[in-house]
């Protein structure tokens, strides 16, 4: 696939723009960008916007000189992806590369996945296994964790189910696609990602490949370590998915595990002595709690039982005293 012209100025359009949203990670940034010009496959753009980064970044970034990368500037916000939406507002390309300022791509990954593209017309985007590096970049081993085989095709069941799993950096996907799902939600903090895919899952069949073409860096800086506001956010993206599908089925599902999260999201905030949030996660949930007697047993013998009888004898001890 060959560059295309450009009908606006004449100049020739990239066939895949590559979006790298940023917030300082210097370390880590560089050899995301040295990942990308080392692709077999050069006919790309790079767009990089930048969160507000400190002047070290910013530096470094004012130091590429290659004219297919684009740098935006933008004040801090802090929201993952109303910076990828910002660099995606200026995409040239015909499909969409993402990657993050801490992972890398192998040197043949756009080169296998616009070729898979182009062979499987009725696939809109793909995706690829990944495998995990440490901060220093060195293998990241979990015996006890296997990642799912990708599957492709019509995948949105088995990746709401996480019968899937799709990370950021693997995913190529036709810019048109993109905008026709509405791009990245702004309001999901955590897990946007996933919910973009859903969503492109619901649209399109996708090519998945089987080789890792990039390494998911594990460190100690990822945005999601908040896991309090992240299991709120995935309560949020469950009851997203529940009401714009008609399926019945698919309704149940994410009805099911909005219904596990609000325990697992009670459970870290009981842990983390904020009984009355925890309490008011449990009750916003009580309506839909008829379905699902694990959910009572859960919630009486993981946070109700423990929280009440303490205030309970807190209460006891101040009317004795």
């Amino acid at each position: 696939m060959k560059s295309v012209p450009d009908p606006a100025d004449g100049s020739t359009l990239p066939t895949v723009s590559i979006i790298l949203p940023t917030f300082n990670r210097i370390r880590f940034l560089r050899q995301a960008i040295e990942s990308a010009f080392a692709q077999t496959y050069a006919d790309w753009e790079m767009v990089i916007a930048d969160d507000g980064s400190a002047e070290e970044t910013r530096a470094y970034l004012r130091g590429i000189t290659d004219a297919r990368v684009r740098t935006i500037w933008l004040q801090h916000c802090g929201n993952p992806s109303r910076v990828r939406n910002a660099a995606i507002a200026t995409a040239r390309g015909r499909y969409l590369a993402f990657l993050d300022s801490d992972d890398v791509w192998a040197p043949s990954k756009l080169q296998k996945q616009i070729a898979a593209l182009k062979s499987s017309a009725q696939c809109g985007w793909s995706y690829t296994a990944c495998d995990r590096i440490d901060a220093n970049g060195h293998p990241f081993v979990n015996g006890r964790l296997q990642p799912p085989v990708p599957q492709g095709g019509w995948i949105f069941e088995p990746l709401l189910k996480f019968e899937v799993a799709i990370a950021m950096p693997s995913v190529v996907a036709d810019r048109a696609l993109v905008g026709q799902v509405g791009g990245f939600d702004e309001e999901q903090r955590f897990g946007e990602f996933h919910d973009l895919c859903l969503r492109l899952a619901l649209k399109s069949e996708a090519a998945a490949l089987q080789e890792p073409l990039c390494s998911i860096r594990a460190h100690e800086e990822h945005y999601s370590a908040n896991r309090i506001a992240a299991h709120a956010s995935w309560m949020r993206l469950y009851e997203k998915v529940e009401g714009f599908t008609q399926d019945p089925g698919v309704r149940a599902c994410c009805a099911r595990m909005r219904m596990e999260t609000s325990l697992q999201l009670a459970s870290l905030q009981h842990a983390g002595g904020d009984y009355r949030a925890a309490l008011g996660t449990l009750g916003g949930s009580l309506r839909r709690s008829w379905r699902y007697p694990k959910w009572w047993v859960g919630a009486l013998k993981g946070i109700a039982k423990p929280a009440v009888p303490g205030v309970l004898m807190a209460a006891l001890r101040r009317r004795r005293g």
